[in-house]
């Protein structure tokens, strides 16, 4: 069967069109129902490449059981987190406010006018471990709704006034901020494995731009070490995909060793940004190389052919997390040679007992990270890998993600002088105006001939430091021109 999901763009929304839910997209339409049948509202948030959200969806929602008490007793709703980044922003503070903690997929039970009543993220299809099922919730919930409606509609408006007074009032930062901040940083260090804080680890590279800035202003060296050390650990542990290049989302253990498989394009923008600022701090050339192997990546797996840059990769291929990643010993020297594939799997820690899942991670926590000796071999492993199983392309275009690589690509350019990171800045700079711009306002994303919703004040930010950048690298009075009319939008729309 098919559901109101059948005519969307989105990838993620497409995952679903096919499930026995009757879902809807975000619309007047669903919530009209839902007050006409007096119904509580389901609303599940999530994204494409998200691997518990797949989980979720195999275990719940492709389930005819599960499918049958949503359709009974709720009107279901999904949201793409990036195609809806402002209904996403509200729930996930609901989330949190209930919870304590976020991630998708987000779990949110409402009125039809939109109030929250219950939130959480990812629920199994029946309980276990001390986790409540979906099936259970749902019993519950409709319950509830029957017999002491009162208690959920006095939960959703103590919810509602909570965030109504949670929002902070507007100043002007001071220094002693930033000198927090350097303490916290200091606190938090990892010293042994570099970072910040425990598992999971998550790359964050605007803090080590601002402690390489810091670094520069005050000759802080200690701020210089703490970068340098995450750089280079993220870089050499299984974060970084060694064989396709471009870092995956996050890590799950204190190493880096073991990433959260999926990669997303403005965590691989926003390192180049990093690894970009690192070589012009230090002239260290393993960190442009690094920039430079990702910006490969990125142009060979995630440029549209008009120029746009791609949203994600999966984590999962053939329904396993990380398999497209993971090598074993024997397929190594199949493909290489004995003497040459051994080598290989020593330097890139490929051994017979794996360290993942009786598989291997390739990473270079134990080898030197300037050692080039089998850069020649990566295309023949690349086009290998891609043989065995294929990785789930989320392939929308989104105007904030776009101008962070635009930016990232200008940077790389002024410091390599390689004018093809400038060729592919300017591409997808002229995407944006003739796919995501009309009239100097902004929309939200672009994919299968079809625009998003009109843009938030992240996309005019981000878009304002693409066309600077783009200034930065060619002094073309156009992007400054372009760069003070979104401002001018900014100050009107915001």
């Amino acid at each position: 069967m098919s559901n109101h999901l059948q005519h969307e763009s989105s990838p993620y929304l497409l995952q679903h069109a096919e499930n026995p839910v009757d879902w809807y997209p975000w619309c007047a339409e669903a919530f009209r129902r839902a007050k006409e049948e007096d119904k509580p509202v389901f609303l599940s948030i999530g994204y494409s490449t998200c691997h518990w959200c797949h989980v979720m969806a195999h275990e719940s929602f492709e389930d005819p059981e599960i499918a049958e008490l949503l359709n009974i007793w709720f009107i279901s709703i999904k949201v793409d987190k990036e195609e809806r980044p402002d209904i996403d922003s509200i729930y996930m503070a609901v989330c949190q406010a209930f919870t304590g903690s976020g991630g998708w997929p987000t779990s949110i039970f409402m009125t039809a006018e939109q109030k929250p009543f219950f939130a959480g993220t990812y629920f199994p299809k029946s309980s276990r471990g001390g986790m409540i099922g979906l099936r259970e919730l749902l019993t519950a919930i409709h319950q509830k709704w029957e017999r002491d409606r009162t208690l959920l509609l006095r939960q959703a408006e103590e919810i509602v006034s909570e965030l109504d007074h949670s929002e902070k009032s507007g100043g002007s930062p001071d220094t002693v901020i930033l000198e927090d901040a350097v303490s916290l940083y200091r606190q938090t260090y990892d010293r042994k494995h570099s970072g910040f804080g425990g598992a999971p680890k998550f790359p964050t590279p605007h803090n080590l731009l601002f402690l390489l800035a810091w670094y520069e202003r005050h000759g802080d060296a200690a701020c210089l070490e703490m970068a340098e050390h995450t750089l280079t650990q993220m870089y050499r542990g299984g974060l970084f995909d060694h064989i396709g290049y471009g870092f995956c989302r996050y890590s799950t253990d204190a190493r880096f060793l073991v990433p959260h498989f999926e990669k997303m394009l403005y965590d691989n923008a926003l390192l180049i940004l990093a690894y970009c600022k690192a070589y012009a701090v230090t002239k260290k050339t393993l960190y442009l190389e690094i920039a430079e192997k990702t910006a490969a990546y990125i142009l060979r797996e995630m440029t549209s052919p008009e120029g746009g840059f791609y949203s994600a990769q999966d984590a999962d291929s053939d329904g396993e997390e990380g398999k497209f990643y993971l090598l074993t010993p024997g397929e190594v020297t199949a493909l290489l040679g004995l003497e040459e594939g051994e080598a290989f799997c020593r330097h890139f820690d490929i051994t017979p007992g794996g360290n993942f899942e009786e598989k291997s991670i390739p990473n270079l926590l134990n080898s030197d990270p300037a050692d080039k000796r089998f850069d020649v071999d990566m295309e023949r492993v690349q086009q290998y890998r891609k043989t065995r199983c294929a990785l789930h392309l989320d392939d929308k275009i989104l105007t904030s993600w776009n101008s962070l690589m635009i930016a990232a690509m200008c940077q790389l350019y002024r410091l390599s002088g390689n004018t093809a990171y400038l060729t592919a800045a300017k591409r997808a700079d002229s995407f944006i105006r003739e796919h995501l711009m009309e009239n100097g306002t902004l929309f939200v994303s672009f994919r299968d001939g079809r625009r998003g919703v009109r843009g938030f004040l992240d996309d005019y930010a981000a878009c304002i430091f693409a066309q600077l950048s783009l200034y930065g690298a060619t002094l073309e009075q156009e992007h400054l021109d372009r760069a003070e009319g979104l401002c001018e939008t900014v100050l009107s729309l915001f």
